[in-house]
């Protein structure tokens, strides 16, 4: 990825064009007995073919797995008749970025979890305009997930995005705090609101196969060092995939040993999959959006 200065409006708004089409058009690909890995890469390579770039590592993540599950290379999992996959996807153009995310229920058991967070996210968007508080919107998202029946997860938030970032900081929960920072015009965020069955937060797995570039340092072995460049090259501060880079470098052990020594030294930063911490079954529903005058403009529809 390259550095192209300050994206425009124009720019984020045709990365929420493609991310919207992918989206879309994606819908299609989720059917029982499709692999997980197949589904992330045929994703990806859609983006791709729009002219752009994946902003992270398509997520598919099923059941009760809430999040940062991206297949590894030679993932045979696939899709059950009754599971519960979230697909969230992120779309780079020439810095601008977008981000979005849908849930299908392949049983069709819990049409009602999926419709909690799908409206949590629809009053969320309603809600937000200048002025209007992080803590507030919180509170809408839980509210309406909690009159369904069900929760909020507390510990996964949106985030406002700026040219080259997904998450500059601010962050906007999925349940009412007493932040009190007031959203400002021209201001983009991707709000996500997240609803389960089960406790409302997540833990850590210990299974990792996203990464991204916390801060570049010293390294002690040659291919570190080299697979260092082609992260700062190709990814900048977005977050990559482990199998994205064993296209690049084909010795698995080396590139272990690489990604080891980046994490011990810090300059890369790990994104274990999370679980909802009680087993429940998570549904997510996301869109990218520009604070406007009159209200947020959703960036991610055609």
């Amino acid at each position: 990825m390259e550095e192209t200065g300050e994206a425009s409006i124009g720019e984020f708004e045709e990365a929420g064009k493609i991310g919207a089409r992918v989206r879309e058009e994606s819908r299609a690909l989720i059917n029982i007995g499709e692999g997980l890995l197949d589904i992330a890469e045929t994703i990806e390579g859609m983006i791709r073919d729009e002219g752009a770039q994946p902003a992270f590592p398509v997520n598919v993540s099923v059941n009760e797995v809430a999040a940062h599950y991206t297949p590894e290379s030679g993932d045979k999992a696939t899709i059950g008749e009754n599971d519960v996959v979230k697909i969230d996807l992120g779309v780079e153009l020439n810095g601008a970025l977008s981000d979005t995310a849908y849930t299908m229920d392949l049983g069709g058991g819990y049409g009602k979890l999926v419709e909690a967070s799908e409206e949590g996210l629809k009053k969320a968007i309603a809600a937000m305009k200048p002025g209007a508080t992080i803590g507030e919107i919180g509170g809408i998202v839980e509210d309406t997930i909690k009159g369904y029946g069900y929760k909020p997860i507390a510990n996964l938030t949106g985030h406002r995005i700026s040219t080259g970032i997904l998450h500059t900081g601010i962050d906007v929960p999925s349940i009412r705090t007493d932040d009190p920072y007031e959203l400002q015009e021209g201001e983009i965020y991707a709000i996500e609101p997240f609803a389960t069955n089960g406790r409302g937060f997540v833990s850590d797995s210990d299974q990792v196969e996203i990464f991204s570039l916390y801060m570049p340092g010293k390294l002690r072995m040659r291919e570190s060092r080299k697979v260092l460049n082609h992260i700062i090259s190709n990814y900048g501060l977005l977050p990559f995939a482990e199998r994205w880079l064993q296209q690049e470098f084909r010795s698995k052990l080396l590139l272990k040993n690489a990604l080891k020594e980046m994490l011990r030294m810090q300059v890369l930063k790990a994104y274990p999959v999370l679980k909802e911490a009680g087993d429940g079954i998570v549904a997510q529903a996301e869109h990218t959006v520009l604070i406007e005058e009159g209200g947020a403009r959703i960036l991610t529809r055609e």
